[in-house]
């Protein structure tokens, strides 16, 4: 998080949930669903780490080894850069001339350039071209309950995504992590954006 302490700008998720979590959940315990060798499993592991806190704060906890965990754990995280367009507006700062002047006392007072006490004045917009770093978190739970072996049953589905200047993926991964979870299980469908102040890493009042 200490990257991300130079910037003012908040860090903003937009995040759209799906779910049909059970009621009878709660001190359920929870594994993760084997993930293919692409070989980043440590930072993949690094991800289900954060979502792992995440469900304990929830009242989960993880399996013991050897023991079949009731929700699955299917989480994914990828960043990719674009080039955006944008329009920002332009101000011209003019510059007025003060004449020369004579006091009641009879100085004489030179003319004088200073700023346009009115300001700043805008003048149009222009386009500008920004690279930007698009994170994406891709979340599933799934409910091995009451359901065959080798097909769980989906109960959350979440997808979260930061656009935005910052670049290392896994600065950003643990926010988009809380925005899932914020109000979990939340409302079916929902789609909401959730931001944090980077500098103290607190969750922003909606």
């Amino acid at each position: 998080m200490a990257l991300l302490g130079g910037c003012a700008s908040p860090i903003t998720a937009r995040v759209t949930s799906f779910q049909a979590w059970p009621a009878d959940a709660a001190g359920s315990s929870f594994g993760y669903v084997a993930q293919e060798d692409r070989g980043d499993e440590l930072e993949q592991a690094t991800y289900r780490g954060h979502v792992g806190a995440q469900l304990e704060r929830l009242g989960l906890k993880p399996a013991a080894t050897g023991q079949k965990a009731r929700i699955l754990v299917d989480v994914a995280a990828s960043g990719t850069a674009r080039e955006r367009r944008y329009l920002e507006p332009v101000y011209h700062s003019p510059m007025v001339f003060v004449p020369p002047h004579r006091d009641a006392a009879g100085n004489v007072f030179p003319g004088f350039w200073t700023p346009d006490p009115f300001g700043p004045r805008y003048v149009g917009d222009r386009e500008v071209t920004r690279r930007v770093q698009i994170s994406r978190l891709k979340l599933r739970l799934l409910d091995t309950q009451a359901a065959p072996p080798d097909k769980p049953r989906p109960v959350f589905e979440a997808r979260a995504v930061y656009e935005g200047s910052f670049e290392n993926l896994p600065d950003v991964v643990p926010y988009l992590v809380r925005a899932v979870f914020d109000g979990f299980p939340g409302a079916n469908g929902q789609v909401r954006s959730v931001s944090f102040d980077p500098k103290t890493g607190e969750r922003l009042a909606r």
